[in-house]
Parts: structure tokens; C-alpha cells; sequence
């Protein structure tokens, strides 16, 4: 039986792309997501005498992990790639440790090696990211344990006073929800190009899919009442769709609905989003739908967010939302950097990490017993299946997050971009996350607005089958 005294060693990882394209754009900040390729790591991790293959998996999307405009996707995408296969190599050169010990030295060297190359914190942590989920999910399958039970029982080694010391000796057992959830709500991203109605969608722009193109047709199919609703920091542009979305919200919910409002960094100063806030919260035609909002995500621009003066604008701003950090959580120590400056909390993504992600979730559960008014999100950087939205899944119900962004079902065609031994494989292992659509692709299975996790919860590191990504083309690194 796997222990955290146990120690592992990784074979040398290897890569492999797949080549993906939206149903429709997919805008948000500065970008619009098209064509995005999809990259699996994977490696072998052996326990003792006892190996399995571990997988990550991740699609690389334009302006999201470095958000400059002034550089094209193709001159960004190198960097990606170069970030993490430096991880890699890194990684299989660490001497045979536990998993805690094992990320430790692996946050260490790559943060060291970003920041005397001014490679920002965020990117250089994808790759920590992807390798740690890759081990991660061999040790679960060796273990023959599900993420949940590693962490519970802290077969991981997780020392989380060593990450943030008010933490001290707590276990993740003290911090952590005592079960995973078994189900979590979808909430949908409404993205600065897409359509409110049908009416809105220009005929040369239909998809014709099977699948839902707009706002009411989706809520309409999947019984949605979450919402995540992106800003381009213009009130004009911003104010007239909000009406717009204000109407159809309560006309097809009846108002019982949540929305979560997305800055995308898109606004100056927290004094111009702050005067934004104001003007619209006295528009009677928006008042409905701001005593909805719960959480605003990551207005200004992560350079600037997290700075002394942005703090003290926001310690300034006493009746404000409650404010997260998402681009801006990049490192180690960025949380509680923001909380201190009047922040409410941070999203989760697996894509900024694992060890990184549960550390976060046990800080904000103790500020919140200590009385603090704290928030963690889910979020989503348009996760497909069937490896990178289950690991992801596995991740929010471990957190105990009730309702996450998830919009990869939206942009893409459900599964069908998988081979199709691919789909069966999920469908008959995740039976109750996955249906057969009437047009035979496998789909997200949405009931009123829910996703179910129980197969999540018992996979290893949320995915049953073990899928052998070398059927596509290999992705030479640098």
C-alpha cells in the first residue's frame, strides 16, 4: 500500500498534440479562441515495483497566461511550450521523494529559473502544473485510491504550514470539506461575442450542431441559473448588454439566478471600475440583476492589482462586492498578498496547480472560521474532456466549490473531436457525467443546471480510463 513515506521515480515524459477548433469564437479580454492545440503529458510513475502511466492534459489558449498584447499567438505559443518542458526535465531529475517534497523542489527550481528569465509567474506554474497532475494521477492509479482518499488521509505528505506558515501543523483533513461533493452546478460563461437569442445570431454565423448557440437556448436545454457574465470596461457597450441580459435572465428563470461578473482585467483602476460599479447599480433597468452578482473576478490588470495603491482604493471602496484575484494568483504567497489588500479570495483552475490550489482552499477555510468573509471560485479556461475537465472536476468537488465555470461543452461539440473508441470508453466509465447525444457524440450530461461527480469521485485522479494520447501527433519540446 502506497504511504507518504513512499517514494517515486517519473520516466522521461513525452508529449503529444491534438489539434482542436470551436464551434463558434470564443471571446474574452483581449483574444478570441478559435483554434486551440490540446497537449497531453504523460509518464510513468513507479512505487517499489508497482508502475502506471500518468496523464495530464491541457488545451493552450491565446493571451490568457501572458495577456501582452503586443506579441501574436504563434510568437507566444514557443513559451508555453518551452515553460513546460523545462517542468519536465526538471522533474525527472529530482531523486525518487514523496509527492509533497517532490512539488516542493519542483515550485522552487522552475520559479527560479522563470524569474531570472522575467517569465511571468502565472505561465511558468502551467508547467508545474501539468507535471505535478501527471504524477499525481500515476500515483492514484498505483495507489489504487481516488484523489479525495490521497488528500484525506494525507498519503500525499501535504506540510501545508510549509506553504503558508499560519497554517501551521494543520492536515487537510482540518480544512477540507469531509467528503467530496456529488454534484456541483454549471455556471455559463456568456462571452463578449456570444449570442443573448437566436434573434442575435447572424445567419452566416449559425452552427447547426445539435447543440445550443445562445444564451437562451442554453439555459433553455441545461435549466442553467448560474451565470458568468464577461465586461469589456465600457459602460456604453457594457450597459446595453446588461439590460438586454437583465430581461432574459428574469424572463427564463423567473430571477432565480446567480451571477458572477468577469472584469478580464479589462479596467484601469479599481477607481474606474469602481465608478463603473456605481452607475450601473443605480440604473433601474440593472438594479435586478447587480442584487444577483456574488462575486466580481479580476478587473484590473494583473501588474497593477495587486499594488499598493490598488489596495488602497480598494480599502477606500467600504461597501464594495466581493473581489477575487484569478490572473493575478500566480504564485505562492499571491493570496495572501491579496487578501491583505481588501480582496475577498481567488479562483481555483488545476492549471495554476494542485498543491498550490488545496493550500489556497485551507487558507481561506481558516480566515473564514476566524471570521473573514472569504470566497474561492471555480473557474474554467474552456476544459475539455475526457482528461483535463475531470481532473479539474475532481479537484472542485475536493474543495467542496458548488458551482464552477464551465464552458468547454459550449465551444466545443461535446467529445467528438475524440476518436470514437475514446467516447465509448468515457460514456460507459462516466455514465453519469456523459450522454450519448441523438447525433451519437458523446455530451456533458447538464440536469437543471447540475453536473453529477460520483464517477469523478471514485477514478483516480478523476478519470476512470486510462487513454493513450500517442495516437496523435507528438509535440516536439525544446
Amino acid at each position: 500500500m502506497l504511504t507518504m513515506a513512499d517514494r517515486f521515480t517519473l520516466s522521461p515524459f513525452e508529449f503529444f498534440v491534438r489539434h482542436t477548433r470551436t464551434r463558434f469564437p470564443f471571446r474574452y479580454g483581449i483574444a478570441s479562441m478559435t483554434d486551440v492545440p490540446h497537449l497531453f503529458v504523460r509518464t510513468r510513475v513507479t512505487v517499489a515495483e508497482k508502475s502506471s502511466f500518468g496523464l495530464s492534459a491541457e488545451g493552450l489558449p491565446p493571451k490568457w497566461f501572458t495577456k501582452n498584447p503586443a506579441t501574436t499567438f504563434e510568437q507566444d505559443l514557443p513559451e508555453m511550450l518551452q515553460v513546460i518542458s523545462h517542468a519536465a526535465q526538471l522533474a525527472e531529475r529530482i531523486a525518487p521523494v514523496s509527492f509533497f517534497d517532490f512539488w516542493q523542489e519542483l515550485y522552487r527550481q522552475q520559479s527560479d529559473w522563470a524569474d531570472a528569465r522575467h517569465i511571468a509567474p502565472l505561465l511558468a506554474n502551467l508547467g508545474v502544473s501539468l507535471v505535478e497532475r501527471a504524477a499525481l494521477d500515476g500515483l492514484c492509479r498505483v495507489a489504487g485510491e481516488p484523489l479525495h482518499r490521497m488528500v484525506a488521509t494525507n498519503r500525499l505528505g501535504l506540510r501545508l504550514g510549509e506553504i503558508y506558515a499560519e497554517l501551521g501543523g494543520a492536515q487537510p483533513r482540518d480544512l477540507l470539506p469531509a467528503a467530496p461533493l456529488s454534484s456541483c452546478f454549471v455556471r455559463h460563461t456568456v462571452g463578449l461575442g456570444d449570442a443573448l437569442s437566436p434573434g442575435d445570431i447572424p445567419p452566416g454565423e449559425r452552427v447547426d450542431d445539435g447543440l445550443p448557440q445562445d444564451l437562451e437556448s442554453s439555459i433553455r436545454e441545461y435549466g442553467l441559473r448560474y451565470f458568468k457574465v464577461k465586461l469589456f470596461a465600457d459602460a456604453e457597450r457594457d450597459f446595453a448588454r446588461l439590460r438586454e441580459l437583465s430581461r432574459l435572465l428574469e424572463r427564463k428563470t423567473g430571477g432565480k439566478c446567480f451571477i458572477t461578473l468577469d472584469g478580464n482585467e479589462n479596467f484601469k483602476s479599481f477607481e474606474a471600475f469602481h465608478e463603473f460599479w456605481q452607475k450601473a447599480a443605480g440604473e433601474p433597468a440593472l438594479r435586478e440583476l447587480w442584487r444577483r452578482i456574488i462575486v466580481v473576478e479580476q478587473p484590473v490588470h494583473r501588474d497593477r492589482a495587486l499594488g499598493d495603491e490598488p489596495g488602497a482604493a480598494l480599502r477606500a471602496w467600504t461597501d464594495r462586492p466581493p473581489l477575487i484575484i484569478d490572473e493575478s494568483d500566480g504564485a505562492v504567497g499571491d493570496l495572501p498578498r491579496a487578501l491583505a489588500l481588501g480582496y475577498a479570495g481567488t479562483s481555483h483552475k488545476n492549471c495554476k496547480g494542485i498543491v498550490k490550489g488545496i493550500a489556497n482552499a485551507c487558507l481561506l477555510e481558516k480566515r473564514r472560521r476566524n471570521g473573514e468573509r472569504v470566497v474561492l471560485t471555480g473557474e474554467d479556461l474552456c476544459n475539455l474532456g475526457p482528461v483535463t475537465l475531470l481532473q479539474d472536476l475532481a479537484m472542485m468537488a475536493l474543495l467542496g466549490i458548488e458551482h464552477v465555470e464551465r464552458n468547454g461543452h459550449h465551444y466545443y461539440r461535446g467529445l467528438s473531436l475524440w476518436p470514437a473508441d475514446w467516447q465509448d470508453a468515457t460514456l460507459a466509465a462516466h455514465g453519469d457525467l456523459y450522454r450519448r447525444h441523438p447525433d451519437g457524440f458523446a455530451c456533458l450530461h447538464i440536469r437543471e443546471g447540475r453536473v453529477a461527480l460520483g464517477t469523478v469521485n471514485t477514478g483516480p485522479f478523476g478519470v476512470k480510463p486510462l487513454f493513450y494520447p500517442s495516437r496523435f501527433e507528438r509535440q516536439p519540446m525544446s
